[in-house]
């Protein structure tokens, strides 16, 4: 055991010297090549004389990284996170700035913006020569990514062994439906995916169908908290209080996180040491990082940022997104250029922000979760949930199918091959489950196949007077609304445009669902209320070619299906296969049936078309990727599963609805470790503030 310590403090103490070693090179040669950077007096010394400047340089900026950074960063979590990530230069850079004013006789000097170049340069090469001599030595590759982990470990008293029941961390690839997914594996996008699908005992691949809202907030509601009833899109107005819900909304997420856990009177699926990491809700989960639901709070409970701590403590760390963000900005701007010189159809307008809240999603908030889940393996947490955005982002934008959202499926595979293997060195094993909340289908705007939104249409259905213009509906999308909260920016504020006049309808759109509501009808309105206020309204929505099918509330016949050339089936008698539903295929008629016992349905509901032949929708919102109604790939995500595991559903029975997704992911975690007991009474967790409230990241 002795000689055992000895080989490991030699093996660390001589790390040490060859970082240290190559870090003097580093900076030798950068002041060979940097004019502003200098490691002389004026009068010039000796090469030996330099390179001893240099080498106490490097040491003193690599102990002031150790020892300094980690503090300066806890102390700007009050900085909006992504404002810290882009400050990692200047704080690097002042770093050196301090580290050459320790070497003796002045001998080393820097302009601020030159120092930035060389502290970032530095940081970059001593990380990598780290990681290559790790590579080589598991423990140490263990140590490195572990520290974090192993102190929280001895501040708890946990044990550290390898021993007991596996865990299990859930990743949730947001937007990939199972047919992206296999066929990235097929093609070699994925190789991690095709290894598990190629070995004996590896993993199990199955579809699974949405709710007939296929969106992450009613997806993965049902998935962490059991229920999702009463969620019936991404947006929707409820007329009680005149609000608009949406599920990217903090206070929304929160809302529907307290109604799901009075509904089920259950915390979550992560009520028993869970961690929570880059998602919409918490999943009754003690253990919270870039929670949005979480991000509503305020005090001393709210941590759901400090997630990033645990990520940018580490210098290396630090440095590496902020590059990789500005290369992926660079990298969004030359794919956007080369679609638009090309004429790529479709194609929507890509400039603005977009950029930089694409390299959010791909970049930071991708490797800030993934640190996470990594820190909680090595704490050995029974159950981890995290959420990766990176594809639905671009594929909102550059399409689902497109060269852009194959490429980030090969980063994200990357990911989870780290995961892998951070997995063979964790104090206790772990079981994989790789899922997905919704997929997403192709095909051209509404506004850009005909000239006009959904909410021109209804207005002039209407009779109100329409813009000349056809004005663009606001895209949603959770890395959007994320980057937002980064900033300390509020999230839905003044994200629906006002009313004109209390009369006016409410047109909403979550991908190829609209939603329309009339505030000045109380309770939901009729067929026979629009007919008699709007006539031609019904008739223009249901006959446009680029609606599929209405669902409105007739006196008469109860909830209806209207269709092209006049067609009316009532919901009761809805059969798949057969009316407006035809193109929609198996399960639509449930899912419109189920959705028409929410409360707060909206007065019509409107899906777009589906043309079955190439698998095209119209997303009501600026997408040329979308999801949030029936139609294609977007209804069909996928749940891949250890073999050693049951199977979800008896064989040919079909996986239907989050909320059983969720049955399937208890029992899971009951094989793995025994029953689940909740950490807080049932009666105690309505609002989900208590379990929530010693919430801490991975950091």
């Amino acid at each position: 055991m002795g000689d055992g310590r000895w080989r490991a403090a030699g093996s660390a103490l001589m790390r040490v010297v060859v970082v240290w070693a190559v870090s003097t090179l580093t900076m030798l040669a950068l002041a060979g090549i940097l004019p502003d950077f200098q490691l002389q007096s004026d009068d010039g010394d000796s090469i030996t004389k330099t390179a001893f400047t240099a080498a106490w340089g490097a040491g003193a900026f690599g102990l002031l990284s150790a020892l300094v950074w980690p503090v300066v960063v806890r102390a700007l979590l009050i900085v909006p996170a992504l404002v810290l990530g882009l400050l990692v230069f200047f704080l690097n850079g002042s770093l050196l700035l301090l580290a050459l004013r320790l070497i003796p006789d002045g001998r080393g000097a820097a302009d601020p913006e030159t120092a930035v170049v060389v502290a970032a340069v530095m940081s970059a090469v001593a990380s990598a020569t780290s990681t290559a001599l790790a590579v080589r030595d598991d423990n140490a590759y263990r140590r490195r990514l572990s520290r974090l982990a192993v102190r929280r470990r001895r501040r708890t008293g946990t044990d550290s062994g390898r021993s007991g029941p596996p865990g299990t961390v859930f990743i949730q690839l947001d937007g990939v439906g199972h047919d992206a997914l296999a066929r990235a594996a097929e093609e070699g996008l994925m190789p991690t995916v095709a290894q598990w699908l190629a070995e004996k005992e590896g993993h199990r691949l199955t579809p699974w169908r949405t709710d007939w809202s296929s969106q992450t907030g009613a997806s993965q509601l049902g998935i962490l908290h059991g229920s999702n009833h009463d969620v019936p899109a991404f947006r929707w107005y409820e007329k009680e209080t005149g609000d608009v819900m949406v599920s990217s909304r903090p206070a929304s997420a929160l809302e529907l996180q307290r109604r799901a856990i009075a509904r089920t009177h259950d915390g979550g699926l992560l009520t028993l040491d869970g961690a929570s990491r880059g998602n919409l809700f918490s999943g009754g989960a003690d253990q919270l990082a870039l929670v949005l639901s979480m991000a509503a709070r305020f005090g001393k409970g709210r941590r759901s940022r400090a997630g990033y701590f645990a990520y940018f403590s580490d210098p290396a760390n630090a440095v590496r997104p902020a590059l990789s963000f500005v290369a992926e900005v660079c990298r969004e701007v030359g794919q956007s250029t080369r679609a638009r010189m090309r004429k790529v159809a479709p194609r929507i307008k890509r400039g603005g922000l977009y950029p930089f809240i694409r390299a959010f999603a791909t970049v930071v908030e991708r490797d800030v979760v993934v640190s996470a889940v990594i820190g909680d393996m090595f704490a050995g947490r029974t159950a981890v949930y995290a959420d990766l955005v990176a594809y639905d982002e671009v594929a909102h934008h550059s399409g689902p199918n497109s060269r852009d959202a194959a490429k980030v499926l090969a980063r994200l595979d990357r990911s989870l091959a780290l995961i892998v293997k951070v997995a063979e060195h964790t104090p206790r094993t772990y079981r994989i489950v790789l899922l997905s909340d919704h997929g997403q289908s192709p095909g051209e705007t509404f506004a850009g196949a005909y000239g006009l939104t959904l909410k021109d249409l209804v207005r002039a259905g209407c009779g109100l007077p329409v813009s000349r213009r056809a004005q663009r509906t606001r895209s949603g999308s959770e890395a959007r609304d994320a980057v937002r909260i980064a900033l300390h920016r509020p999230v839905g504020e003044g994200a629906e445009e006002p009313l004109a006049k209390p009369s006016d309808p409410v047109v909403l759109a979550s991908g190829n669902l609209g939603l329309i509501s009339f505030p000045d009808i109380a309770g939901r309105a009729s067929r026979e209320q629009l007919d008699r206020s709007h006539p031609a309204l019904l008739g223009t929505l249901a006959n446009h070619p680029g609606i599929g099918f209405l669902l409105v509330r007739s006196e008469r016949h109860g909830s209806v299906v209207l269709g092209r050339g006049g067609a009316q089936i009532p919901v009761s008698e809805l059969v798949d296969g057969e009316g407006p539903l035809a193109p929609f295929g198996p399960g639509a008629a449930a899912a419109v049936r189920r959705t028409d016992t929410f409360p707060h349905v909206a007065d019509i509901m409107v899906n777009s078309m589906y043309d079955g032949a190439t698998g095209c929708v119209h997303a009501f919102e600026e997408q040329i990727g979308s999801h949030g109604g029936l139609g294609g790939e977007q209804s069909r995500p996928f749940l891949l599963w250890p073999a050693d595991l049951s199977a979800p559903v008896a064989p040919d029975t079909e996986l239907v609805g989050a909320e059983q997704v969720h049955e399937v992911l208890r029992r899971w975690l009951r094989e793995c470790s025994g029953p689940q007991i909740p950490l807080v009474a049932p009666g105690e967790v309505e609002g989900a503030d208590e379990a929530d409230g010693t919430a801490q990241a991975a950091g």
